[in-house]
């Protein structure tokens, strides 16, 4: 059964919304309804062609991008890298065992 299916019930809801709000309020809340519905209406038309223009965009950047990519840098010892990690692994390793000991000895 719908809310709105007989004349009856929407006079009904009609006459409640006036004598909640009042009759001097209506027409004011009724403009902002309407300005709020323009804005909203605004925003997603904007959001549209926000995506339309970057689907647009993307494409030649997308065929584009495989040609920028290009090893630049300087070749990366990757040894070093792996010794230092390491170090900084013993290091932590040693800090974790020294305040376990710490906590050790001043609970007893």
């Amino acid at each position: 059964m719908d809310l709105f299916d007989s004349p009856w019930k929407i006079l009904i809801v009609a006459v409640l919304i006036i004598v909640l709000f009042g009759s001097r309020k209506l027409p004011a809340a009724a403009r902002s309804l309407g300005q709020s519905m323009r804005i909203l209406k605004t925003e997603v038309q904007g959001m549209h062609e926000d995506t339309e223009a970057q689907t647009t965009s993307t494409a030649p950047a997308a065929t584009a991008a495989p040609a920028q990519i290009a090893p630049t840098a300087a070749p990366v010892d990757h040894q070093a890298q792996i010794d230092a990690l390491s170090a900084q692994l013993a290091n932590l390793q040693q800090n974790v065992a020294t305040s376990k000991a710490t906590d050790n000895v001043q609970a007893q």
